[in-house]
């Protein structure tokens, strides 16, 4: 009976350690603003993410108020008046990766991953283009997509409308563990 339930157990921890996702807590968000008056850019490095490889699940945490602006002003602006950190602190991705990766060959693979994004407490459907790229065991995810503001009900006073355009870029880039 012991070595039965050794058994289970061992097949039981099997089973959890093979779901276990790959994780990091050192993605980074990069958003590009571009108007004809002028450019914004700003980069967070502290953006945390796992991806489920036996079931392609995948999310990521961004903290807003980790986003690193050219200009002290800018970002305190960006962080009071237009994201409301502190009432909304993240902006989240939660979804499924919607093609069949073989995690387990080298290459790239252009995936989409279907699901909810969530900025300033607004959650839309998003579908998101990306690659995958496997190489000697280590996984790596980079994807590319626009967001409209008027979407996450991110308003911008009128006084600088035309300094902001009403679709951020936004690129992601994630390295597993």
């Amino acid at each position: 009976m012991k070595n039965y339930l050794f058994v289970c157990f061992v097949l039981f921890a099997n089973l959890l350690f093979a779901q276990k996702p790959i994780t990091t807590s050192t993605g980074e968000i990069e958003f590009f603003s571009s108007t004809p008056v002028e450019d914004i850019k700003a980069v967070n490095k502290k953006v945390q993410s796992a991806l489920n490889t036996s079931n392609n699940e995948i999310a990521f945490k961004a903290p807003i108020k980790d986003f690193i602006f050219p200009k002290a002003l800018m970002q305190e602006h960006f962080n009071e008046n237009y994201m409301e950190t502190e009432k909304y602190p993240n902006a989240t991705f939660a979804g499924k990766i919607n093609e069949k990766v073989d995690f387990s060959k080298d290459g790239t693979y252009l995936v989409t991953a279907t699901g909810k994004l969530n900025i300033h407490n607004v959650s839309q459907d998003r579908t998101v283009n990306g690659s995958l790229i496997i190489k000697n065991g280590k996984v790596s995810l980079d994807a590319a997509f626009d967001v409209a503001l008027a979407d996450h009900k991110i308003e911008i006073p009128t006084i600088v409308f035309k300094k902001i355009a009403e679709k951020i870029a936004i690129k992601v880039k994630l390295q597993y563990q």
